[in-house]
C-alpha cells in the first residue's frame, strides 16, 4: 500500500536534496545532459552563497596543481586528488564564465565576481537551473527501496530512482538512520579560539604577518585579539587542524620577524621603548606587551638592560597562548559528516547503496578560508552529475 501510495506522489528519476553551490552546480550539469531534476529544500536556495566573501562571494582560490589545492584540507586532502583532477579552479572559472559570471584575481589569490555581490551569483547560478522542479519541503528521512529511494519530507513522501544529498555540514543527519550510513560527528572548524589570557585591553589589535611555530603547511597570516581570546585568519587555519584537539593546548607565535633589537636600542637610545617596539607592532599591542611583562613603556632605549631585551625578544618571537575552547557562536564551517571511508572517490556514490551520492560539505571534507570550501562544492557537485551522466 505504501509503495502504491508513493508512486502516486511522485516518481521522478533524480532527486537533489539541498539547493546550496554543491546541489545546484550537480543540478546545473544533469539538467544541461537532458535529466530531469527535482531540487529539495526547505529553505531559501543558496542562502550559504550570500554571506561568502562578505557579501562579495569568494568563488574560488587561484592555485590551479590540483595536488596543491588538496593540501588546503585538513580532512579530505588525499581523496580530493581523484575530483579535483577532474574539475580543478580552471574548469571552476569557464563555469561562471559559461553562466554569465567574470571573474577577477585578488593580490592574494583569491577569486571574485566581478560585480563583487553574492546575490548577483546566486542570481545566475538560479537562472541556469530554472528547469529543475524546485519543492520548497525539507526532507526528513532517505529510506531504500527496491528499486530507488523513498523520500520523507515534512509535507509529503516521494520516490526517485537516483538521489545526491547535498545538505552541508550544518544540517542535522537523522535522515541517514534508515541507511545505516556512518557519520562522523561535526564539530567547529574555522572559528575564533577563547584563551585562557585576557586580551580585553587590547581588543580590535590586529597583527600582521604573524607565524604559527610548529605548524608545516601554515603560511605566516593576520591575527585578532578579541575581548574573548584571538581570532582571524591565522586562527582560523589553526583551529581547523584542531578541530578535534582536548582543550587546553598551547600556541607559540612568532610576532614579527627576526630583527636585532640590542642594535635597535642602540641606534634609538633616546626613544621610549614603547616607541621603538611602535615601528614592529602597534603601539597599543607594544605598551600591554611591556606591561604584561612589567616593564615601564615609556622606559629609554639606553636604560633597557641585557635581561629585559630579552624577555621582549622572546615575547615577540615565541608569544605563548593557552586555547581553552571555541567561541561558540563564530562557527564559519564545520568538520564532519560522512565518512569518507563508506564513498567511492572517484564517483562520490555510496559503497553501500547504489545510486545514493553525496557532494559539498555534507561530506567529511573541509577546507580553510579564502574560497577552499566552495571549490569542493562545485568539484564534487560536478563529480556526482558526471558519475550519474557516465552510468
Amino acid at each position: 500500500m505504501e509503495q502504491e501510495s508513493i508512486s502516486k506522489r511522485k516518481c521522478n528519476s533524480i532527486a537533489i536534496i539541498g539547493a546550496g553551490p554543491a546541489g545546484c552546480v550537480c543540478a546545473y550539469y544533469l539538467l544541461k545532459a537532458g535529466y530531469d531534476v527535482s531540487i529539495f529544500d526547505g529553505g531559501k536556495f543558496l542562502r550559504t552563497l550570500l554571506p561568502t566573501g562578505g557579501g562579495r562571494c569568494n568563488l574560488a582560490h587561484a592555485e590551479f596543481d590540483f595536488k596543491e589545492l588538496a593540501k588546503n584540507y585538513p580532512r579530505g586532502e588525499k581523496f580530493l586528488y581523484s575530483v579535483f583532477s577532474k574539475f580543478s579552479t580552471s574548469d571552476t572559472l569557464a563555469f561562471f564564465d559559461e553562466i554569465g559570471v567574470k571573474t577577477y584575481t585578488q593580490d592574494d589569490n583569491r577569486i571574485f565576481p566581478i560585480s563583487n555581490s553574492s546575490e548577483d551569483v546566486k542570481t545566475k547560478i538560479l537562472k541556469s537551473i530554472q528547469n529543475a522542479t524546485f519543492i520548497k519541503e525539507k526532507v526528513e528521512q532517505i529510506e531504500k527501496l527496491t528499486n530507488g529511494y523513498k523520500l520523507k519530507t515534512n509535507k509529503s513522501i516521494y520516490a526517485f530512482d537516483i538521489v545526491v544529498v547535498a545538505i552541508g555540514g550544518h544540517s542535522k543527519f537523522e535522515i541517514f538512520n534508515p541507511l545505516n550510513i556512518n557519520i562522523i560527528t561535526p564539530t567547529q572548524a574555522l572559528v575564533g579560539l577563547t584563551t585562557k589570557e585576557n586580551f580585553a585591553e587590547i581588543s580590535g589589535v590586529s597583527l600582521k604577518n604573524v607565524t604559527a611555530l610548529g605548524f608545516k603547511n601554515i603560511k605566516s597570516d593576520d591575527i585578532l585579539f578579541t575581548h574573548r581570546g584571538i581570532t582571524g585568519p591565522l586562527i582560523y587555519k589553526i583551529s581547523s587542524l584542531k578541530a578535534r584537539d582536548e582543550f587546553p593546548y598551547k600556541l607559540s607565535l612568532k610576532l614579527v620577524e627576526n630583527f636585532d633589537l640590542q642594535d635597535e636600542l642602540n641606534k634609538n637610545s633616546q626613544k621610549e621603548i614603547k616607541n621603538l617596539l611602535g615601528q614592529y607592532v602597534p603601539k597599543s599591542f607594544a605598551i600591554w606587551l611591556l606591561e604584561d611583562l612589567q616593564i615601564n613603556p615609556e622606559t629609554p632605549c639606553h636604560k633597557i638592560n641585557g635581561n629585559t631585551r630579552n624577555q621582549i625578544m622572546n615575547k615577540l618571537q615565541n608569544f605563548e597562548i593557552t586555547i581553552t575552547g571555541k567561541v561558540p557562536d563564530g562557527e564559519v564551517v564545520t568538520c564532519g559528516g560522512v565518512d569518507l571511508k563508506e564513498v567511492n572517490p572517484k564517483t562520490l556514490e555510496n559503497k553501500q547503496h547504489k545510486n545514493l551520492y553525496f557532494c559539498g560539505e555534507v561530506l567529511d571534507i573541509d577546507g580553510f578560508c579564502v574560497g577552499f570550501n566552495l571549490q569542493n562544492c562545485w568539484s564534487t557537485g560536478y563529480i556526482v552529475a558526471q558519475s550519474i551522466i557516465n552510468k
